[in-house]
C-alpha cells in the first residue's frame, strides 16, 4: 500500500474517532433523542412523535413544575418514561373530584395542567388521599390521565433517576415545534 493511501486512511480513520467521541459526549451530557411509544402524554405527545431531551439543564436549575422530564421508570430503570412535573420535595398533593390540588391550592395554570380529569387510581392517587412528596423527589402525571401509568401507581421519582427536560419535537415533520410548559 502506497503512502498516500495509508495517510488518507489514517485522516478519514481519525476523523471518524474524534466524531464518535463527541457525539457519545452530546448524547451522554447535552442532548438525547427519545421515540414517545404509548398514549400517555396525548395531546402533547402522540405514539411514534420523536423528541429531543436537554440532559444538561438540570445540573444548573431545579426542575420547574409544569417540565415535561424524562426519567428512569423508578420500578425498571432499564426504561425511560415521560410525564409532566406536577409537585416537588416537601409539596403535598392531592386528587379531588378530578382536579389536582397542590399545598391545598387548585393547580389551575395551564403551563401545569391541561383541562383534564384527572382520575383516582392507583395507591397515590386515592380519593381523599393527600400525600407529602419525599425529599429530593418529584410527584408526575401524563397529559392523558385515562391511560397513563405515572405517579399515582408507583409513587414519586427520585432526582437521581432524572435525565433532562423534553424541548423539541423533531419528528414527523408536521409535528415538528419547540416545546413549551403551556403545551
Amino acid at each position: 500500500m502506497n503512502e498516500k493511501i495509508r495517510h488518507e486512511i489514517r485522516e478519514w480513520g481519525e476523523s471518524i474517532l474524534i466524531a464518535f467521541i463527541l457525539a457519545m459526549i452530546i448524547r451522554t451530557f447535552v442532548v438525547q433523542a427519545f421515540k414517545i411509544p404509548s398514549g400517555s402524554m396525548k395531546p402533547t405527545f402522540t405514539e411514534g412523535d420523536r423528541i429531543l431531551v436537554n440532559r444538561f439543564i438540570y445540573r444548573f436549575k431545579e426542575p420547574a413544575t409544569g417540565d415535561i422530564i424524562v426519567f428512569k421508570y423508578p420500578e425498571d430503570v432499564k426504561k425511560d418514561f415521560v410525564k409532566r412535573l406536577i409537585a416537588k420535595s416537601g409539596e403535598t398533593v392531592e386528587i379531588r373530584e378530578g382536579g389536582i390540588y397542590v399545598n391545598d391550592k387548585r393547580v389551575n395554570e395551564p403551563h401545569v395542567i391541561r383541562e383534564t380529569y384527572y382520575y383516582n387510581r392507583g395507591d397515590y392517587g386515592k380519593a381523599g388521599q393527600k400525600f407529602k412528596v419525599p425529599s429530593d423527589s418529584y410527584y408526575v402525571l401524563g397529559d392523558n390521565s385515562a391511560s397513563s401509568r405515572d405517579s399515582r401507581y408507583w409513587g414519586f421519582v427520585p432526582r437521581k433517576n432524572l435525565l433532562g427536560r423534553a424541548f423539541l419535537i423533531y419528528w414527523p415533520i408536521n409535528r415538528i415545534r419547540v416545546i413549551t410548559n403551556d403545551k
